[in-house]
């Protein structure tokens, strides 16, 4: 019998005519199996990565930098472009353009809040700086901190949106466009005899 696809009655026929013709030993050691191809695609069971940890990896690639959320994410399993999306607020990379909501939103929210924490650290490096410490007190180091926090700040902050493109034209240009006028001498002539 080929090797292949069957019905159950071929199996059936096919096993009985094994049994008979070998010996009652050889026989009993006969058992069907059915064998299932592994599917295509995902595996049984297998999920995609939750939300809560696409927004953890998000959060963690804008607040601590690429690394950090690579680490997270090898711990894992996630590929570094899955990490990529996240980072994009997309859920994968075929919607890399297209961001996901909720995770945009919670990682919009993060960097907010690690934003106006920098901004309070900035206020109060700048108050310390006073006049009489100025005058009497190397304050090198309180302009550190406050430039560290301008730089937290920068990086933090969401890349301007092509609306707000400084190159951008403010208001709206009109090009008309005037067709010159020619004499008729400019023609050339033909003179003609009829």
């Amino acid at each position: 019998m080929p090797i292949g696809l069957i019905s159950d009655d071929l199996f059936l026929q096919e096993l009985n005519r094994l049994s008979q013709s070998n010996n009652s030993s050889k026989a009993t050691a006969l058992t069907p199996e059915i064998i299932t191809p592994p599917s295509k695609g995902r595996s049984e069971g297998d999920v995609n990565v939750p939300e809560s940890l696409r927004k953890i990896i998000g959060e963690t690639s804008v607040i601590e930098g690429r690394q950090a959320a690579l680490d997270l994410a090898a711990d894992f399993g996630i590929s570094p472009s899955s990490v990529s999306a996240y980072a994009k607020g997309a859920t994968s990379t075929t919607t890399y353009d297209s961001p996901n909501k909720s995770l945009i939103g919670h990682i919009n929210k993060s960097r907010v809040r690690a934003i106006s924490k920098a901004q309070k650290r900035l206020n109060g490096a700048l108050s310390a700086i006073t006049q009489e410490k100025l005058d009497y007190t190397d304050a090198k180091d309180l302009a550190s901190i406050a430039k560290d926090m301008t730089v937290v700040i920068k990086n933090l902050e969401p890349p301007p949106s092509p609306a707000v493109d400084p190159n951008a034209p403010k208001s709206p240009q009109f090009v008309i466009f005037a067709p010159q006028f020619r004499d008729e001498r400019s023609f050339d002539t033909i003179h003609v005899s009829e």
